[in-house]
């Protein structure tokens, strides 16, 4: 199936909003408390992702991935939270389950990496669960090279997070 990369904008809020709450449900069963997932608000995070397109940060991107029948996956992110010098950090990427296996998500990744170094960053990393395996095997696979896992605060306690950086990100980008 054919997908779009675009940059989104406020008018794509509510279905950024859908594909977060759904690939949560769908990825993190079993690795985050069901009582979360099932609480998780579209309109909460439609409201989240209308101020964010609305008054983006500085050196942020959101693109979107759709398909003909709409939005099937996102990514986002900005500077690194550990304010590394040249380096961005992806905060999210979801792929709908069913959109999965396509090459999709490295589409999303490169493609959000590509703007970062557009942008001046020359690293890039991202964070995922530390028992979320397909994701880690999906950042390995693309050549992230994994940190020791940290606990983060998370929903309903303390998690564990393991990030995957790229130190030179034109290695992302072929």
């Amino acid at each position: 199936m054919d997908h779009v990369i675009f940059p989104a904008g406020p008018d794509d809020a509510l279905a950024l909003a859908e594909v977060h709450v759904a690939s949560w449900r769908e990825s993190y069963r079993g690795l985050i408390a069901d009582s979360y997932l099932d609480r998780m608000s579209v309109a909460q995070h439609t409201q989240r992702f209308y101020r964010s397109l609305v008054r983006p940060e500085p050196h942020s991107a959101t693109l979107a991935a759709a398909d003909r029948d709409g939005l099937v996956g996102y990514v986002a992110g900005g500077p690194s939270r550990s304010r590394r010098q040249g380096e961005a950090e992806i905060q999210t990427l979801y792929v709908r389950l069913f959109a999965q296996r396509v090459g999709l998500g490295r589409r999303l990744l490169i493609s959000a990496a590509r703007v970062f170094a557009d942008m001046g960053a020359r690293s890039l990393m991202i964070s995922t669960l530390r028992d979320n395996l397909p994701a880690r095997r999906f950042y390995e696979h693309l050549g992230g090279k994994a940190e020791s896992p940290r606990q983060e605060p998370g929903p309903g306690g303390l998690l564990y997070e393991v990030s995957y950086v790229w130190p030179d990100i034109r290695k992302l980008l072929g």
